[in-house]
């Protein structure tokens, strides 16, 4: 072939080249785009931008895969892998041996980075770094009532029929508050996107280190001051709510009761663990939820009491090293309580991860007239329970209060249920706990063939008030 054909065949070859790396980029740009959601309150123009100065902020602080070795995998033999993929390994996980996030940098996609991996034979699973987002929608017995002022508006505590709902359609939660109103030796994990730990209903609830235990040490990242918590995006000790989802959840579980100021929580006194994971456009990744959750057995084991992770967020992507690393915490006595999901779909036919994985409490959302909300996902098989969750009040930023739907809302109630009857009971096993709650519901027709017990919980039955 003489020069003067082959400089064709040269230009042809060059445009080519170009028009794939273009189209590798519009899809990265669609992958982008496709993950902005709206949050309440937010004007799309303002969403968008916010989402993006995220994206690149934090984009090279995330694991593209994770990557399971098989046992007996020695580190030179990883290290030999990772180096001949030229990749990174970012972060061990110490709950579960030989679990790796790893960062790959010839920018790849996750999808060609994971068939790598699943095609050695020292490999025994690996996933994509999947993106994660916040599940949420837009006279008589004995009782205790705070004088808190909004507690009125709290309809899900006491259903007095207020806003055109149901009498009666409650927790029970001031019959509960007769036998117990909480424990600050209790410890109740958020994983969200932290929480505003200087909430004047909150502040006084907040979990803070104690000055027996060591601070946090990573294996890969080193130690972290965690005196309020863990924050898994930057792997710091300040897990500071820029989202407002995760002050939300902690309220509910947790805002200080008879103080009279705003709300009370299903306990008036416990402890709140802050975790964040996920960013102030309500996004995460599975990375950092499982070091999250990594973060509270590590706790665990320091002498942390905590009993309790509530999980507002979820995904139809399933997760094998989330899945590990959850079964970890049920081990090491950790109940892990998840949001069913706000699709209206059911998860016995098109799962909900985390909240259809075994070992955990799947939290369905009810309406004011013991109505399945009209967002909320259910299962016969896969969902376990139903708590209040459409137009619930709780603490907000600012030192605010407003009210938000989903089963985002009624997971914390069931998590803050489950610390009252600790603070009643503290020697349950996990899957005691797990019993009492699920054996403490109210039947309500609505959930009849909707969620496994067919009921609400009780939080006076389960705290084993014969006061009812």
């Amino acid at each position: 072939m003489n020069r003067k054909s082959f400089l064709p065949h040269i230009a042809l070859a060059a445009v080519l080249i170009l028009v794939a790396a273009f189209a590798g980029q519009v899809r990265k740009w669609q992958q982008e785009w496709a993950t902005v959601r709206l949050m309440p309150g937010a004007s799309k123009k303002q969403d968008v931008r916010d989402h993006q100065e995220i994206l690149r902020d934090e984009r090279s602080l995330r694991a593209d895969v994770l990557v399971k070795f098989r046992s007996g995998t020695s580190q030179q033999t990883i290290d030999e892998i990772t180096g001949r993929f030229q990749d990174e390994l970012e972060d061990g996980i110490e709950s579960v041996p030989g679990l790796w996030a790893i960062h790959d940098l010839n920018d790849a996609s996750a999808e060609a980075v994971v068939a790598e991996y699943r095609a050695l034979p020292e490999v025994e699973y690996a996933e994509p770094n999947f993106e994660i987002s916040l599940d949420h929608e837009s006279g008589g017995p004995k009782h205790l009532h705070p004088i808190d002022p909004r507690f009125g508006d709290q309809w899900g505590l006491e259903n007095e029929g207020q806003g055109g709902g149901k009498s009666g359609a409650d927790i029970r939660a001031m019959q509960a508050w007769a036998t117990t109103t909480g424990s600050h030796d209790v410890v109740i994990a958020v994983l969200d996107s932290g929480v505003a730990y200087d909430h004047e209903d909150l502040v006084n609830n907040m979990w803070h280190r104690p000055a027996s235990v060591q601070p946090y040490q990573d294996r890969d990242f080193g130690v972290v001051e965690d005196e309020l918590g863990y924050n898994a995006i930057n792997n710091s000790g300040d897990p500071f709510d820029d989202n407002g989802h995760g002050t939300h959840c902690a309220g509910i579980i947790g805002a200080e009761g008879g103080n009279n100021i705003g709300i009370t929580g299903v306990n008036w006194r416990v402890r709140i663990m802050p975790l964040k994971f996920m960013n102030a456009g309500g996004f995460g990744t599975t990375k950092d939820a499982i070091e999250a959750i990594n973060y509270v057995i590590d706790r665990r084991k320091a002498g942390v009491n905590v009993r309790v992770i509530s999980a507002s967020w979820g995904s139809t992507l399933r997760s094998r090293a989330l899945d590990d690393v959850i079964q970890k915490t049920h081990a090491a006595g950790i109940l892990f309580v998840a949001a069913a999901g706000n699709a209206t779909t059911d998860n016995d036919k098109r799962p909900h991860y985390p909240a259809s994985f075994d070992n955990v409490i799947s939290v369905a959302a009810l309406d004011r007239n013991d109505r399945l909300a009209p967002f909320s996902n259910y299962g016969a098989q896969s969902v376990q329970i139903a708590a209040p969750g459409k137009e619930i009040l709780s603490t907000w930023l600012g030192n605010d209060y407003e009210e938000h739907s989903g089963t985002s809302m009624a997971t914390p109630v069931v998590a803050g249920v489950a610390g009252l009857v600790l603070s009643a009971s503290p020697d349950l096993s996990v899957a005691d706990l797990r019993a009492v709650l699920l054996k403490s519901v109210d039947k309500v027709p609505a959930l009849a063939g909707k969620v496994s017990t067919s009921g609400r919980i009780n939080a006076a039955r389960a705290v084993g008030s014969n006061k009812m």
